[in-house]
């Protein structure tokens, strides 16, 4: 009951206090009302016990006031080590000196020294603690100390720092104005706080200019050397067609003068200059070089030539740099020039020099076939007197050897017109029964190329068209013979043909191989075939004694009978006549031995195709692949187009052994449809496509349609091994 007359939130002197004003009332109380019963003394008893009560209370109270007091001054303690300990801190990042602030987990600033935002004077007073950072960014970002860069809003600068701000490590630089930097360092705490470090870093970043400067500034002097040192005229220009480099050359060449030859020049203004002064070559026009300065989709390497001048010529190399801009060479090739036309016009006078050798020679030939048709002895004995004045011309033209081009293809053909003549004594003795045989294996491509080398000027002179189907094979025979039956072949061939074309090639049959030789001349009836082999049998009554005495054809029949060669003629009136000659194919165990010892190069294991079909509408695509199959000695009909493929082929009449077509040809044509048309045409040829798609349909599409593919850049070892797979059509 005393408890509930007591306040427990009093503090103990005023609890003490209120115990001892109840006990005085209790005692008096007691005082006045003592009775007889001993109710006096009970009250006594229990304010005794209530005074020991209040005595214990006020013992422990005093004693949790010691406490509280000892507690006051440990706090009061902690509390100044903390200020203490904060003072240190805020004295220790003060002496930093880069710029230091940290901002707590929930991204408010706790503090930071006053080198923090010094490089931003208008912001520096709005960098408190409390103070976000995002609007620590945005103030940094609105700063006008901050130099602005082109196109970019504070806004997007705020973005791209928010961006950075997700990171836990992050290190960059901020450019400000008056051409100063500052390195901005922030990093994730462990609590999840951020510390930012400003450093300035504006020497270093100035050091690296000045040193980056004077590397380019050495580079240029290097370059500058360089370009003064080319025999080239060289001018380089910008993205936007200004000139910013040349040497002294280009303005010799073109005849520029130097208030031209300065930075920042447009290239439309040089061209102004010469414009009238030069001529362009090759069929580019100024308005092309225009066009091609002005296309802003890449510029394809650009090659023309000019003339300046009645005598100067000059190659014009533009080529587009990485940056846009491009490169314009300059380089004279006058002399290169003329040594080509002097050349040419050499070649065109000993041509005809030629050409009227090679009828004297005939108009002898056809003298010496009628003289060895009637009086074979006097030919051999008369022999000698016809080589001598030939050795000399073989002397003299050999004292000219190697000084011009076309001098060693005129011997060739000496050689040839006395290979004729020594024909000649064979000949005679066949008639007398003294004839010798020397059967060997022979190249019949080595053959065929010396002859085509030999009739194609007769054939240019008359306005025909001499071609050669390539072959690999080797055949049993009499060299010298077979030169000779050949020879005349092809000579009848283009004496008696006014127009069009004469084709020579062979075709395997089995064991055997029958060469063959076709011209479009007015043909032969087929009651007078069998008379053209007879001697002085000519079926052109109208023909000069320069066209020869009809002995050509007579001595193709003797030898091939001599060699047991079958000879055939297939003909018509008007359309054309074809000899046939079928020979004895060498026996495989000789073939290689053969080969090496004519110097023919084996194809891809020495077996495979042997004519193949090149489609490929880059010329220097076609060009490479046709020089890589013709070192594999195998023939190449190379055709740029579909239309040209289809031409070939009408052309030669054979059926190619391997088609090999780029995918992608001119005017949308592809490379698989070419290739299933001809099959169409020629039944099922082997065939390869060559391309950079990679796509999984086309692979597809060239499975189904049984076609090999090759990717580009094509290897020469995987198209070799496709060709060695590859059976032959004879």
């Amino acid at each position: 009951m005393i408890h509930d007359l007591l306040d427990p939130n009093d503090p103990p002197e005023r609890q003490t206090e209120k115990l001892v004003r109840i006990t005085e009332a209790l005692m008096r109380r007691m005082e006045r009302n003592t009775d007889t019963d001993g109710a006096a003394y009970a009250q006594f008893q229990r304010a005794a016990m209530l005074e020991q009560e209040v005595q214990a209370r006020t013992r422990d109270l005093e004693h949790t006031l010691d406490l509280l007091n000892m507690s006051n001054a440990k706090l009061a303690e902690a509390n100044r080590e903390a200020e203490e300990a904060r003072s240190n801190l805020a004295n220790a990042i003060e002496t930093v000196q880069e710029g230091f602030a940290l901002f707590d987990p929930e991204e408010r600033l706790v503090m930071c020294n006053s080198r923090f935002g010094l490089h931003m004077p208008d912001i520096r007073a709005r960098v408190q603690p409390g103070l976000t950072f995002r609007e620590y960014v945005d103030l940094v970002s609105r700063s006008r100390y901050r130099e602005r860069v082109e196109d970019e809003t504070p806004a997007d600068w705020a973005r791209r720092r928010m961006k950075r701000h997700e990171d836990d490590h992050v290190i960059f630089n901020v450019r400000m104005i008056w051409n100063r930097w500052v390195q901005v360092s922030e990093h994730r705490t462990p609590d999840g706080g951020t510390v930012i470090l400003q450093t300035d870093v504006t020497d270093i970043m100035r050091l690296e200019r000045q040193e980056r400067d004077r590397m380019l500034d050495d580079q240029s002097r290097v370059i500058r050397a360089t370009l003064e040192q080319l025999d080239q005229g060289v001018s380089i220009f910008d993205a936007q067609a200004r000139l910013v480099g040349w040497n002294q050359r280009v303005g010799t060449l073109l005849s520029v003068p130097a208030r031209l030859l300065r930075i920042g020049t447009r290239f439309a203004t040089l061209l102004d200059h010469f414009r009238d002064d030069v001529t362009f070559l090759d069929g580019t026009t100024i308005e092309d070089l225009e066009a091609w300065v002005d296309r802003s989709d890449g510029r394809p390497p650009l090659n023309f030539e000019i003339t300046r001048g009645p005598m100067l010529i000059l190659a014009v190399h533009a080529q587009e740099m990485p940056d846009q801009g491009f490169l314009v060479s300059v380089t004279d090739v006058t002399a290169e020039r003329t040594a080509v036309r002097a050349i040419k016009e050499a070649n065109e006078r000993l041509e005809a020099r030629v050409a009227e050798r090679t009828l004297a020679l005939e108009d002898a030939l056809a003298e010496a076939e009628r003289a060895n048709a009637s009086k074979s002895r006097f030919v051999a004995a008369a022999s000698h007197d016809l080589l001598q004045p030939l050795s000399a011309a073989k002397l003299y033209l050999s004292s000219l050897s190697g000084e011009l081009p076309v001098v060693d293809k005129v011997n060739r053909a000496l050689e040839s017109v006395e290979h004729i003549l020594d024909v000649l004594l064979d000949i005679s003795k066949l008639d007398i029964g003294k004839a010798s045989l020397h059967i060997a294996p022979i190249p019949v491509q080595l053959v065929i190329d010396q002859l085509v080398e030999e009739f194609t000027p007769m054939a240019r002179q008359k306005g025909l068209d001499l071609r050669a189907v390539p072959t690999r094979a080797i055949v049993e025979s009499d060299p010298t013979y077979l030169r000779r039956i050949l020879q005349n072949l092809l000579s009848n061939a283009i004496r008696y043909t006014p127009e069009g074309r004469v084709l020579i090639g062979a075709r395997r049959q089995g064991a055997r191989l029958r060469v063959e030789v076709w011209d479009t001349g007015p043909g032969i009836d087929a009651n007078e075939q069998k008379d053209i082999f007879d001697e002085f049998r000519r079926l052109n009554a109208s023909a000069s004694a320069a066209d020869g005495m009809g002995l050509g054809l007579a001595i193709v029949e003797r030898a091939c009978r001599l060699l047991d060669h079958d000879l055939d003629l297939v003909s018509a009136p008007g359309q054309g006549t074809g000899f046939k000659v079928t020979l004895p194919r060498a026996a495989p165990a000789a073939r290689p031995d053969a080969a090496r010892r004519a110097g023919v190069l084996q194809g891809p294991g020495g077996q495979g195709a042997e004519l193949v079909l090149l489609i490929e509408n880059d010329a220097e695509v076609l060009r490479a692949l046709t020089t890589i199959l013709e070192k594999w000695d195998l023939g190449v009909l190379a055709a740029q187009g579909p239309a040209e493929a289809d031409a070939l082929l009408d052309e030669i009449g054979v059926t190619p052994d391997a088609i090999i077509a780029d995918y992608q040809l001119d005017d949308g044509a592809l490379g698989t449809d070419t290739i299933a048309a001809i099959r169409a045409r020629l039944g099922p040829v082997p065939a390869c496509i060559v391309t950079a798609d990679r796509s999984p349909e086309l692979l597809d599409n060239c499975a189904a349609a049984g076609i090999r593919l090759f990717p580009k850049p094509i290897e020469p070892a995987e198209l070799a091994a496709f060709l060695a797979d590859v059976p032959t059509n004879t």
